[in-house]
């Protein structure tokens, strides 16, 4: 399994817009952060982990020449804004909890329409709960977690977990991701937050799930200079970055 983070940054993306803080204003390629996703490449599959309003400065940076199938975690527009964008790929199936999917059936209208548009996404929707699934042949565990009080999901492929925007997670769904090689968590920034797992809460859990190894996304400015953060990090932690690819 192959996993490219196609972005790392929080809502706002990274840099701020009117912000010359340090980590705004820095030229290390690092410290330039999309809105989050991931691609997942596994048994000769292209599974995308949500579609932002950057999946087409995303796409065309990574050369993404096909989706198989496409996982969405929760309806905030910095999660599936690029749908449209999805146009170039064929017909691609959408993943998602029916909230979710009642949310991008509105967002995206037209796309559903009895008299359809030429050129528009060729998108069905696949509604999903918390029970496994299989993604065109690829096996997939979803993970209930919550963003504040919103309810959102996060997913694990073979030894491989994803889960964003996370502040709290039961203790049922911490047993799926006991025996990770990689989990792929949100971690927003060293100030608490009322929605998003700050530093000290994303290290409590990765103590206590005990991946192999751990890659934080979601990242806010407010989180500190890539270099320098990394540097403070235990040998198996690390700040991921866009364009980053990892085996599993």
């Amino acid at each position: 399994m192959r996993v490219e983070f196609l972005g790392t940054g929080t809502s706002n993306g990274v840099p701020f817009i009117n912000c010359d803080c340090e980590v705004c204003a820095s030229a290390d390629l690092k410290d330039k952060r999309l809105r989050c996703s991931a691609m997942v490449k596994v048994a000769g599959k292209n599974i995308l982990i949500d579609c932002g309003p950057d999946f087409r400065q995303q796409a065309l940076r990574g050369k993404i020449s096909k989706i198989d199938a496409l996982l969405l975690t929760h309806e905030h527009f910095d999660h599936v804004g690029g749908i449209d964008d999805l146009r170039a790929f064929g017909k691609v199936r959408i993943y998602a909890e029916s909230r979710v999917a009642g949310a991008i059936r509105q967002m995206f209208a037209y796309c559903f329409a009895k008299f359809k548009y030429p050129g528009i996404p060729d998108i069905s929707l696949c509604e999903i709960d918390e029970q496994t699934f299989c993604a065109d042949g690829v096996e997939i565990v979803p993970i209930r977690a919550y963003h504040h009080l919103l309810p959102l999901l996060g997913y694990r492929i073979g030894d491989f977990a994803y889960i964003t925007d996370i502040k709290t997670i039961d203790s049922e769904n911490k047993a799926k991701l006991q025996g990770l090689d990689v989990l792929v968590l949100g971690m927003l920034r060293y100030k608490e937050h009322l929605s998003h797992l700050s530093f000290d809460e994303a290290m409590a859990l990765v103590d206590e799930l005990k991946p192999k190894r751990t890659y934080f996304t979601h990242l806010s400015h407010d989180f500190g200079l890539h270099e320098t953060e990394q540097a403070k990090l235990p040998e198996n932690v690390f700040v991921a970055y866009d364009g980053l690819v990892i085996d599993c």
